[in-house]
């Protein structure tokens, strides 16, 4: 199949409509099955995956183009989208054996030598996301974090700074994002060991958890369990809408 006029119409509109120099990365983060995922993107005609991205319209905030490229990738309209760094080393990585990888010819005179990417990551719900691939790829869908392959461009170094700062920020992020509306403090407390990357004691963790005023207990039991059936929680108003 040829791409080669969709892509020569890309380059043509990041040239006239974009900041040539600078992009959104997008590390999108969702809990499943135990696991912290994370979206990735397939390329056209290749086994080659990234992170979800985009550059930067003329007439758009930084914020604004983090948002619509998030948005983009999972159908979603309310996200919860964090800064977290910025990549602007010098060589970032080797741009020759990316095109060759991808099959992207690219024209000099409409693409930088050099693209500063702002990174931000999301936070949602697994179960709400439509995987959304774009015109340059043809592919979009989950990978467990531990099982993320090697990326184009200098992605999987950009998911490692991301999963860094979730971890730096877990008590002050709105992890709600991540669960459903109903949840137990044991699943809970998962899905913080599967951020932190290692166990926690139950009994403390319950214990930090109900004195930090976010949660509350509902009337409803997690129905189909081999023991006792848990209460159900929900995250306060206050804590679920940050």
């Amino acid at each position: 199949m040829d791409y080669n006029q969709p892509t020569k119409n890309f380059q043509k509109e990041v040239a006239e409509q974009c900041i040539r120099y600078l992009s959104i990365d997008g590390v999108i983060f969702g809990f499943h099955q135990n696991q912290l995922n994370v979206l990735l993107l397939r390329w056209k005609g290749t086994n080659e995956w990234c992170l979800p991205g985009g550059f930067i319209r003329k007439t758009e905030s930084v914020d604004e183009a983090a948002e619509r490229v998030m948005q983009e990738r999972t159908g979603l309209n309310e996200l919860f989208l964090q800064q977290f760094h910025v990549f602007g080393a010098v060589v970032r990585y080797d741009q020759d054996a990316v095109w060759r990888k991808i099959n992207l010819n690219v024209d000099a005179d409409s693409w930088s030598e050099r693209t500063i990417s702002i990174g931000y990551y999301a936070l949602v719900e697994h179960s709400k996301v439509v995987p959304t691939p774009d015109f340059l790829t043809e592919e979009c869908r989950w990978w467990p974090l531990d099982e993320v392959p090697g990326l184009l461009f200098d992605h999987n170094h950009i998911i490692e700074v991301a999963t860094r700062a979730l971890r730096r920020q877990l008590n002050d992020q709105p992890i709600s994002h991540l669960l459903p509306e109903s949840f137990t403090i044991p699943e809970l407390q998962r899905l913080h060991e599967t951020i932190l990357g290692h166990p926690l004691d139950a009994r403390n963790f319950y214990k930090k958890m109900m004195a930090s005023g976010t949660l509350e207990r509902l009337t409803e039991r997690r129905a189909g369990t081999p023991h006792k059936a848990p209460y159900l929680y929900r995250f306060t108003r206050s804590e679920s809408q940050a």
